[in-house]
């Protein structure tokens, strides 16, 4: 099982794209909301047990100072994905970003690009699939298939040249 966590409610449009690519591959997830700074004794309880509860991955989405993902990492020993999302109250993103970015030596996020929660749930796949041949295989035919659509693309590009192609 994924746990998909998020600092506040106005995180879900960006997070509901892991939840997306998670029922892609059909792998069992729950999402909550976990903020580090207005109910950290959640967090707390929230990353100390979720290994005992069958989670192997934790995605984390927050924005502004998103201290959410480094705390649950620090706390628990399951790999943390990160995920900055550029709030309302946010310096273009930044602010969230290197939050997650900058861990210290000994606690480590893996974090991917701003917004880009579904990264996120194609990450935690992957680290699934390292284990297990039957989603790796599912991941082996996603990737096919995302390749054949740029095939697609660069055949029509090809026989129409760049003026006339439209997409």
């Amino acid at each position: 099982m994924i746990s998909i966590i998020m600092g506040s409610d106005s995180d879900l449009p960006v997070m509901r794209q892991a939840a997306d690519v998670l029922k892609e591959f059909d792998i069992p997830f729950e999402i909550t909301i976990v903020s580090a700074h207005r109910t950290p004794e959640r967090m707390f309880n929230f990353a100390k047990s979720a290994h005992e509860k069958g989670t192997k991955v934790i995605i984390a989405g927050a924005g502004g100072a998103a201290h959410l993902p480094g705390m649950v990492a620090a706390i628990s020993p399951l790999p943390v994905i990160g995920v900055p999302i550029k709030s309302s109250n946010s310096i273009d993103g930044w602010d969230s970003m290197l939050s997650i970015l900058q861990m210290p030596n000994g606690v480590p996020v893996a974090t991917v690009a701003l917004n880009a929660a579904k990264n996120a749930g194609l990450l935690a796949v992957q680290i699934l699939g390292a284990h297990d041949a039957d989603i790796r295989n599912k991941m082996i035919a996603y990737k096919e298939d995302m390749a054949e659509g740029v095939a697609v693309k660069y055949r029509k590009l090809d026989e129409m040249g760049y003026e006339d192609y439209k997409k």
